[in-house]
């Protein structure tokens, strides 16, 4: 069956679904305005650099590393120190890049390394003033985009995902401020993006597990926004507000979860198979609490990705799920940290494999609207100084621990 006509359901309901366990518990306490949001407006104008991280963060981390100052400066010690960011860094494009789903060739593993090799790279040259490492940053990205066509196979959407994020972020700091990166080669890569990631990242995945789209809808954000691209970015908007309510329960959402939007997923079983067997919603509940916290933790990440990018762009996608993401973070954070879950959670039993996924949701609920995460605080500060999960989520520490800048 062609990847872009499965559903997620038909592999929900074989035997296999009875390996994935996992959880988390929680909430805030926290209330946003009741009613439909506004409908997703894009910027008249874009502002640079915008994308997950803007000039007044990169200028606040500046200041904190040259003071010597925590968590920042372990941060970008770890940061420099990691392989990323040697500038012996050697990329390894490929033409094509074929992901089967939990295998595929070495071009998925050497295009998400080299992605968050060059947004290490911008971040170096960002904090350090050090041309060479613009240089390099813009070395791994033309690499890539003379050579890189297309992407095949069943992970097709979540590796276009995870790399195209990066990408994204990268291009957009480096093109913010080092100008030998122009021309042809910005050109270049831009059309590598339309033609090689947007296809994928833009696709349909209703009944996939919801890490899918939300990773796919962040790499879709970051690009629109670095190609000032307007209708790119409210397909974004709409599909985060379609996908966070259907992801992260409230009970103000029923006794039953929202369905994924626009699947096939609507009836009490199907959607307790969907959510990992799980049959009782709490309040902060991911759609995959019940299989592991890693991937809870991709989607935590993911959406504050999206929402922090809209905010850069003057879009406060935050304030209107605040609650549902507030209560997201407690719950997971507590059962990370360690809590026993009760037997109506998944069964008791966790798998506690979250990363470095909660400092930008951190900084923007609690530093800019001023909302209490004690346990979101706790587990940060225990990742600290956070690195990457080789994937889409790097130096988040550095980026975004208490850094409340305004856009």
């Amino acid at each position: 069956m062609h990847r872009r006509q499965k559903t997620l359901l038909a592999a929900l309901l074989c035997p296999l679904l009875l390996l994935g366990t996992a959880c988390g518990a929680g909430g805030t306490g926290a209330r946003t305005d009741a009613g439909t949001p506004p409908a997703g407006v894009a910027p008249e104008r874009f502002r640079h650099p915008g994308v997950l991280v803007g000039g007044a963060q990169l200028a606040a981390v500046r200041r904190h590393v040259a003071a010597g100052e925590e968590p920042w400066t372990s941060a970008y010690r770890a940061m420099s120190g990691s392989p990323y960011a040697s500038l012996d860094y050697v990329p390894h494009p490929a033409g094509v890049v074929a992901c089967a789903s939990n295998a595929g060739t070495d071009a998925c593993v050497a295009e998400r390394e080299d992605a968050i090799a060059a947004y290490t790279h911008a971040l170096m040259w960002s904090v350090s003033g050090g041309a060479a490492h613009a240089a390099k940053a813009v070395e791994i990205m033309d690499a890539w985009s003379v050579k890189v066509k297309e992407h095949t196979r069943d992970d097709a959407d979540l590796q276009t995902a995870w790399s195209g994020s990066s990408w994204a972020r990268a291009a957009e700091i480096v093109h913010s401020g080092y100008p030998a990166w122009g021309g042809p080669a910005v050109q270049r890569f831009k059309w590598m993006l339309r033609k090689a990631y947007l296809p994928d990242v833009t696709a349909k995945v209703p009944d996939h597990n919801g890490n899918w789209e939300l990773a796919m809808t962040d790499a879709a954000i970051g690009m629109a926004v670095f190609l000032e691209d307007r209708t790119v970015f409210e397909d974004a908007v709409r599909r985060f507000r379609a996908r966070v309510p259907a992801y992260f329960y409230l009970s103000s959402d029923g006794a039953l979860p929202k369905p994924p939007p626009g699947g096939t997923i609507d009836t009490p079983d199907e959607l307790a198979t969907y959510w990992f067997g799980q049959r009782t919603y709490a309040d902060g509940l991911g759609q995959e609490t019940c299989r592991n916290l890693m991937h809870i933790g991709y989607s935590l990440a993911a959406t504050a990705h999206i929402a922090e990018t809209a905010w850069h762009q003057g879009l406060d996608l935050y304030r209107e799920q605040a609650e549902r993401i507030g209560a997201a973070l407690e719950f997971h954070a507590r059962y990370q940290l360690g809590a026993t879950p009760p037997k109506w959670l998944c069964g008791g039993r966790i798998e506690r494999t979250m990363g470095p996924d909660v400092e930008v949701a951190l900084n923007h609920l609690e530093g800019r609207m001023g909302m209490r995460l004690p346990q979101t605080e706790k587990l940060a500060a225990s990742q600290r100084p956070g690195g990457t999960d080789d994937l889409f989520v790097a130096w988040e520490t550095l980026t975004h621990a208490s850094n409340p800048t305004p856009a």
